[in-house]
């Protein structure tokens, strides 16, 4: 049995709370972004990243625009502290670029990581100590002062191995475990680190507040981090982040609410990974806003690319629901969501449309590299005509009839039940093919003529081969199609109804092919009988379908 009396709520509310953010509507402008991924999203893969493909990952995220990138905790490996010196040594950190490098409030770490970063043109020296309840009383049984003195020190230390250094250099300070310290204890932490680095208006501190275990609802994190932005000394020097983890599935709303409630910055990772459950998801985050029409400033129009290079260097994989980046997040199965999405896209190329607003899509798929073929409209046993009719539109040009698109669409579910399988548009095209197009199983047209005789008469010669034996029949009606259905009614003992005719070209372009699609009843209100016709002319294609859906109903007939 589980029992839920042995947890207790650890964060804290803070002393006052006006709730201001909750009157915005949504996030106006991009935050500054620190991807972690090269840090906290390594640490906790099984397998960290090699020299080689930290380096590979540091480009990408350069070419998607991040500004400013946290490279590691130098003091922590071999590895990570020849990483930094790569970046540096080798020239490979762009002038518009900013690294951010870990450490810890303790001296010999700290003298470590000046060590590792000397000689970059911008860097950021993130510290941080853990201010918790929790942390304080278990780990380090130190009081608030003790606690307080740590992180005092430590900024100290940074400043003045800077000043013998001469580097160009930003202070971040984070009280590890924000959610788990009291607010008005964390706020009188940073508040003492801002007075020791003394921050200006050329030289701004980052006050980093990371839900290090996420331990709230959203909407309390919010109100913490609002207290803090209204309270944190030299306010206007200051850059609020933000860096949350994702411990109750929230990460992305504690980011969205806390940039409501006055955060200016966001750590996270791509595709979120970090620790336990990860960090928050940076694409999620940025593409949230883009579909607000907000610009993120980090270009995720290749998420495919972006996907293969994560996926290659960490040995992690993207979830196939995972906001806008999972295999299946455009992928509609069910037959009424296709059906809408496929008027949506008809409706936006009819009216010439701009704005984006088709139903069941949030997202333009090509805004992030991906296609409508095979990734919106996804077939299965579930999928229904409007989805079926779309993807042959799509991949092959065909433009079924409303009732013909209801017709496929069953035998489609049939096959797609009966093999239990996804079926590709290929796959599509053969159930089509092989159940419509040039059927010429009980009856076999060789040659077609006409002669336009006098009243808008027109006759035909039909050459036809049944049963192996070949004959000439004829029949006339008022148009060509008229002709041929009355020769077939009369000679091969077959009453039908033709009830719908339409054709259009296949392709464009003077070797377009002409199709055509024909409809009959056997008798008055009864079910439809399809056929299709493909022919290079479009007296022949429909013709040809009129024999096809004939065809099946003799085949029909044979079997009974």
């Amino acid at each position: 049995m589980m029992d839920a009396t042995k947890y207790k709520r650890n964060y804290f509310m803070p002393p006052t709370e006006s709730l201001e953010w909750t009157k915005k509507e949504y996030i106006d402008k991009a935050p500054a972004w620190c991807s972690v991924d090269l840090r906290d999203g390594n640490q906790a893969l099984i397998v960290p990243m090699s020299l080689e493909e930290k380096i590979d990952f540091f480009k990408m995220l350069v070419q998607v625009g991040f500004k400013e990138i946290e490279v590691g905790f130098p003091a922590a490996s071999e590895t990570e502290y020849d990483f930094l010196r790569a970046l540096i040594d080798q020239n490979l950190i762009p002038d518009d670029v900013t690294i951010q490098v870990l450490t810890q409030a303790r001296p010999h770490i700290i003298q470590k990581t000046f060590e590792a970063v000397k000689g970059c043109k911008h860097a950021v020296v993130h510290l941080y100590n853990s201010t918790s309840l929790a942390q304080r009383e278990q780990v380090f049984k130190k009081s608030k002062d003790e606690i307080k003195q740590i992180a005092v020190d430590g900024a100290k230390m940074l400043l003045d191995l800077t000043k013998k250094d001469g580097g160009n250099y930003q202070f971040e300070y984070s009280p590890e475990s924000f959610t788990g310290t009291e607010v008005e204890y964390a706020l009188e932490v940073c508040n003492a680190v801002i007075d020791v680095w003394k921050p200006t208006p050329d030289n701004k501190v980052i006050i980093n507040l990371p839900a290090t275990v996420e331990m709230s609802l959203p909407h309390v994190y919010a109100s913490q981090i609002e207290y803090m932005s209204k309270n944190l000394a030299c306010r206007e020097n200051v850059v609020l982040s933000l860096h949350p983890h994702n411990d109750r599935g929230c990460g992305v709303a504690d980011s969205e609410l806390g940039l409501l409630a006055g955060a200016d910055r966001i750590e996270g990772t791509l595709f979120g990974n970090g620790e336990r459950t990860g960090n928050v998801d940076i694409i999620t985050l940025a593409m949230n806003m883009y579909t607000h029409g907000v610009d993120p400033k980090l270009d995720f129009s290749d998420i495919p690319k972006i996907t293969e290079l994560y996926e290659r260097v960490t040995g992690m994989r993207v979830y196939d629901r995972s906001p806008y980046t999972g295999k299946l997040v455009f992928a509609a199965f069910s037959g009424s969501h296709q059906d809408a999405i496929a008027k949506g896209m008809n409706w936006r190329e009819e009216k010439h449309l701009k704005d984006w607003t088709v139903p069941y899509l949030p997202l333009d798929p090509h805004d992030v590299g991906r296609e409508y073929e095979g990734d919106v409209i996804r077939i299965n046993s579930q999928s229904g005509k409007g989805g079926i009719g779309y993807v042959l539109e799509q991949s092959y040009g065909f433009n079924l009839p409303a009732k013909m698109r209801e017709d496929l669409g069953y035998a489609v579910k049939n096959v797609s039940d009966h093999l239990h399988k996804e079926l590709s548009p290929e796959e599509i095209l053969g159930i089509f093919n092989k159940e419509y197009v040039n059927i010429k199983t009980a009856i076999k047209l060789d040659e077609c003529h006409f002669v336009q005789e006098g009243n808008g008469v027109i006759s035909t010669e039909l050459t036809i081969k049944r049963d192996g034996v070949q004959k000439v029949y004829h029949g006339s009606g008022n148009g060509r199609l008229d002709a041929v259905s009355n020769a077939i009614k009369k000679h091969f003992g077959i009453a039908f109804k033709l009830t719908t005719y339409e054709e259009h070209a296949l392709q464009r372009g003077s070797n377009s092919q002409a199709c055509a699609y024909v409809g009959i009843e056997m008798e008055e209100g009864g079910p439809a009988i399809w056929g299709c016709g493909i022919k290079n002319d479009i007296i022949d294609a429909s013709v040809c379908a009129l024999l096809s859906a004939v065809n099946k109903e003799l085949d029909k007939e044979h079997i009974k």
